[in-house]
């Protein structure tokens, strides 16, 4: 295949204005979320240097999303996902305003940094679910919903690679609360283009069954239909004992490797190159056919990788 065809295979689903503007406006938005959760650990290391709270701060940052991330789920079913994005993205861009200030001020602490973890934790359990099903809105061809899905990542991924950098680096010159207003400014780009979208309005679902009837079946499902339920089941492991590890990064760049903010940024950016490589490799597939192996060999490889890297001491090799 010829290297035009390639690139146009792989980012076919730019062709659709709707996911066209979501794409960049996420995809600068995302890199101001980045900077934002690489610069909060780093704030709460440097102003505790207690691995236990730093683990205590991510975890209030991830337990409302997964007590109500399944009644975000029901939400997206059921209301019109563009109004629900722009309200969330709103509430995300004041909550990090308010961190930024406070930051600057100095009036930033622990007991004041934990609710706003939570407040973004709750924002998230609505946006998340609601993003990711609002990609079947702006992709009109079924046939493309993988490759923008796929792309979808590669953006996520791109910004991993960036923000992390760009925040090491800029907590080094001036400081946690810079970043965390830029973070604000940035969500005005993917509200922006939310607003210029053309969407037809879904249809309200109308049924009579309740929320947490809702929630029953969408369980149900999940758990009645093996391949789901197994990919669910990995998934959760993987988030309870393996990417905690992104919490923890600051230790090893300040106690282990003996660098500052930047390494730091430099790790978290090392991770996104490997994670743009992987969703680029989706987003060139036709279909979703032999993907099955790849998780379990992906799996492998993730934990493989960890056990090196506990042992690494150097910053090349960590990288």
């Amino acid at each position: 295949m010829n290297p035009a065809k390639n690139l146009n295979q792989i980012f076919r689903a730019l062709r659709y204005r709707n996911f066209r503007l979501f794409f960049v406006g996420q995809g600068i938005s995302l890199i101001g979320t980045w900077m934002q959760q690489i610069a909060m650990i780093w704030l709460v290391y440097r102003l505790t240097n207690s691995a236990f709270l730093l683990g205590l701060v991510g975890f209030t940052s991830q337990i409302p999303t997964f007590l109500f991330g399944s009644l975000g789920g029901v939400v997206a079913d059921r209301y019109n996902r563009r109004p629900v994005l722009i309200m969330t993205q709103t509430l995300a861009m004041l909550q990090a305003l308010v961190l930024g200030v406070l930051t600057l001020v100095e009036s930033i602490s622990i007991p004041v940094i934990i609710p706003l973890s939570i407040l973004l934790g709750l924002i998230n359990a609505f946006d998340a679910p609601t993003r990711q099903a609002f990609i079947s809105e702006m992709v009109e061809g079924k046939e493309d919903l993988g490759n923008a899905i796929a792309l979808n990542s590669s953006m996520f991924n791109s910004a991993r690679l960036i923000g992390p950098a760009v925040a090491g680096i800029l907590i080094s010159v001036i400081g946690e609360g810079y970043c965390f207003l830029l973070n604000g400014l940035s969500f005005l780009t993917v509200i922006f283009s939310l607003m210029l979208m053309k969407i037809k309005p879904r249809p309200r679902d109308v049924r009579n069954n309740g929320v947490f009837e809702g929630l029953k079946e969408g369980f149900r499902y999940a758990w009645g239909f093996k391949p789901i339920r197994n990919i669910l089941m990995l998934l959760a492991l993987m988030s309870v004992v393996g990417m905690p590890y992104t919490i923890l990064m600051p230790v090893f760049a300040k106690d282990i490797l003996h660098g500052g903010s930047h390494t730091l940024g430099f790790l978290a950016s090392s991770a996104g190159l490997g994670a743009l490589t992987g969703a680029l490799y989706l987003a060139s597939r036709k279909s979703v056919l032999g993907l099955g192996r790849w998780i379990s060999i992906a799996s492998g490889i993730f934990g493989v990788g960890l056990m090196l890297f506990s042992f690494a001491r150097t910053l090349w090799l960590s990288l």
